[in-house]
């Protein structure tokens, strides 16, 4: 399989660069693999799609805002960090760096308070600088003079995707979290989840349908491109994963009955079929879906859409084949739906 076999175009009047004001009320693309029917309705009214004995799998885990504003201490120049993964107790992190080849080893980048007060001043928190170091050029690691994850309330920004073209907001706080967000630790927002409200969860429940929390967060796994033509020669990312035993009895407990198991995104599904895979409940996962995968714990799956050529986009044309997301996509396209993490949704059942 070729990456240009996984291509689209969209019109970038499309890519949503705002959240709606009411999360359920974006629209909603319903494909039926079996026939191959599309339909088209609004999120709010998902119930009269989903299957009456099922159990819906979120993702819980919270976004931080890892998105870090600073200057070079030698030059003064800008330079913007964004955390993507903590990888030992000396507060080093892999990041995301700008502009990164200007930078020399050991340099010092300073950063600032969100609000400059006179306890907050320039000076930080307590007295001294927030700052970083760079300490591993080619593998992007930076190393901290304190426990920022502890500042990141105070000093960082959400970090939003590069093709929403402006700054964050303050709306950005809460409209890209899920209402059910709950254990911090991702850089990205699980992005199906945003379009359920705490309402909406409570009619769902009310019907007998089951709702069960896993864990990913979500790293450099998201932003990483697939770069290999021949797609099965492209290397995952490892993420941290944890499902609860009582999720993973509920999950059982549908598929026994002959219910459906509905992945509320991609980052729930790679949690499911990571189980299915290792049986453990905790650990990291580097699984790649592609084209070809047979699933063993999803049934349905509930997305947005999809950058084209990405990882999250041949999972959903593995989970549905090929042809029928394409025709799906364009569809949307078609119908003017918004693209992205702020846009619309699909119900693959």
């Amino acid at each position: 399989m070729n990456l240009t076999d996984f291509d689209y175009k969209v019109p970038k009047d499309l890519i949503a660069q705002f959240p709606l004001k009411k999360r359920e009320d974006c629209r909603l693309l319903v494909v039926k693999r079996e026939g191959g029917k599309i339909y088209h309705d609004k999120f709010c009214r998902i119930l009269k799609y989903l299957p009456k004995n099922s159990c819906l799998v979120i993702n819980d885990s919270k976004v931080i805002p890892a998105r870090l504003f600073g200057k070079r201490e030698n030059t003064g120049g800008k330079v913007e960090v964004l955390l993507l993964e903590k990888r030992d107790n000396k507060n080093t992190f892999k990041a995301l760096i700008n502009p990164l080849r200007k930078l020399k080893i050991d340099e010092r980048l300073i950063f600032t308070p969100l609000e400059k007060t006179a306890k907050n001043s320039l000076t930080g928190f307590n007295g001294r600088k927030i700052s970083c170091r760079l300490v591993d050029h080619k593998e992007r690691l930076v190393r901290f003079n304190t426990n920022i994850l502890k500042k990141l309330d105070r000093i960082g920004h959400i970090p939003l995707p590069p093709y929403i073209k402006r700054g964050d907001l303050p709306l950005d706080k809460n409209y890209y979290q899920t209402v059910y967000a709950r254990n911090k630790g991702s850089v990205a927002s699980p992005t199906a989840g945003l379009h359920f409200t705490k309402d909406l969860l409570k009619k769902i429940c009310a019907t007998g349908i089951k709702i069960a929390p896993v864990t990913l967060h979500v790293n450099y796994s998201t932003f990483k491109p697939v770069k290999e033509e021949e797609i099965t020669q492209h290397k995952m990312y490892s993420e941290d994963y944890e499902v609860p035993a009582k999720t993973l009895k509920t999950i059982g407990d549908i598929r026994k009955s002959g219910g459906r198991v509905i992945a509320v995104g991609t980052t729930s599904c790679r949690v499911l079929e990571t189980v299915a895979q290792n049986n453990n409940l905790k650990g990291a996962t580097d699984i790649f879906i592609y084209p070809g995968y047979r699933f063993r714990l999803t049934d349905c799956l509930i997305t947005n859409f999809h950058f084209p050529k990405t990882t999250l986009f041949l999972l959903v044309c593995a989970f549905a084949n090929r042809s029928l997301i394409m025709r799906a996509y364009q569809e949307a396209i078609k119908r003017k739906y918004r693209f992205y993490s702020y846009g619309d949704a699909m119900l693959i059942l």
